[in-house]
């Protein structure tokens, strides 16, 4: 059972794997689409991160794939759709990282207010240049938060406790932390935040989110920080409204086009002062990847030995305790009317008492998990594999 671990995902996650006798393979290099469809073939489990992109042509290489894991937050660069009609669960770790991003933000809002990134500029090149000149304190300044999940609750908290007026804008129905002060409208943030800072997600309506109309609606004199997804802000406005002192300072750690780490980059916003730019790195720190590749991995084995999708991203969501004695099976189906019917009379042909059950659909998928009070010969195998409609069929014999 092979599983192959790619973008230097931490070592806690290989060292699960081979804890449960899995083989690993961890490429240091990156693989192009054509190398990753030759090494998927017979793997079991893929890990990826944010740059690999996972194609329907990657998952027909696959036949052996049973999971992915997504050892970051999205998962926009993995086909769930393509995923879900060849019955591979995705997991992810949408926690893990939130505190990490939370405080490069805070960080980032102190260093901008202080004007620290052009003094130590001036300070590279020889120049003293000592001032109070433009440079505040944050204690009191007002936080527009874009985007209220895991990472803009957490800031919110960290603004608050540092002094500063929260408020904030999300599409969902969440519940403010401390005083933080919920807005009726996007528009409203933007007009009455000295600092806004995006933390949404990759859907594709949060496309070009924050372009010229987006950035009039600011105070004069502002400050834009965005690291959520690169597509969301309109880089050649943002540049404009910088030159024009509309908006006085900006930290961006994503971008539309980001290349693999040690190739050259480019920005309409390079050279600009009082402008703080990183490579995609703000969840990057040590504790925050351990934390993930203990989170993810441990999902990813969950399922391989019970079936518990509950963590899944793409899959119905479904949990049964194990009791033992019996015997797990797994039949992941389209989602019609009479599948379970179908299954529940292959095993009652036979006499196979059903145990325990379990169902659920998402879409267009239907997981059932099943346990049963004997083994299953090949016969029986052979007869839920071939019901029609069927996607995945897994035999288990979980372990408590």
């Amino acid at each position: 059972m092979k599983v192959l671990l790619l973008e230097n995902i931490h070592e806690v996650a290989t060292n699960k794997f081979e804890e449960a006798g899995y083989e690993v393979e961890t490429p240091p290099e990156t693989l192009d689409e054509v190398e990753l469809k030759r090494k998927i073939r017979d793997v079991v489990v893929l890990g990826v991160r944010s740059k690999m992109r996972i194609t329907k042509a990657v998952l027909d290489s696959a036949p052996e794939l049973l999971a992915i894991g997504a050892f970051c937050i999205g998962v926009e660069q993995i086909d769930s759709n393509a995923c879900s009609e060849r019955g591979v669960a995705v997991f992810n770790d949408p926690h893990s990282n939130s505190r990490s991003v939370a405080e490069l933000v805070l960080g980032e809002i102190i260093m901008l207010v202080r004007s620290v990134f052009p003094r130590s500029a001036e300070m590279h090149k020889g120049i003293w240049h000592k001032t109070a000149s433009g440079c505040h304190e944050i204690r009191g300044l007002t936080l527009g938060i874009i985007g209220y999940g895991k990472i803009g609750s957490q800031l919110s908290e960290l603004a608050e406790a540092v002094g500063m007026k929260v408020i904030f804008y999300d599409v969902v129905d969440v519940l403010a932390r401390g005083n933080a002060k919920r807005c009726a409208t996007f528009d409203e943030v933007l007009q009455t935040a000295d600092i806004v800072t995006l933390h949404v997600d990759g859907r594709p309506q949060n496309r070009n989110l924050f372009d010229e109309e987006e950035f009039q609606l600011m105070k004069e004199g502002s400050f834009l920080l965005n690291l959520s997804r690169g597509f969301v802000v309109d880089h050649q406005a943002l540049a404009k409204n910088l030159r024009s002192g509309k908006i006085r300072g900006v930290a961006i750690d994503v971008f539309p086009n980001e290349p693999e780490s040690g190739q050259s980059f480019s920005s309409p916003l390079q050279n600009s002062s009082n402008v703080i730019l990183t490579p995609h790195i703000g969840g990057s720190t040590e504790e925050a990847q351990q934390n993930i590749g203990y989170f993810v991995s441990s999902r990813l084995l969950d399922y391989l030995r019970t079936g518990n999708t509950m963590s899944s991203v793409n899959f119905p969501h479904c949990r049964l305790e194990y009791v033992p004695g019996t015997h797990r099976l797994i039949h992941i189906h389209k989602n019609l009317p009479g599948m379970l019917l179908a299954i529940n009379r292959v095993l009652a042909k036979r006499g196979i008492n059903i145990e325990r059950q379990v169902l659920d659909t998402r879409k267009d998928i239907g997981y059932a998990v099943y346990d049963i009070n004997q083994p299953c010969d090949q016969q029986i195998i052979r007869e839920l594999q071939e019901i029609p409609h069927t996607i995945r069929f897994r035999v288990l014999e979980p372990t408590v």
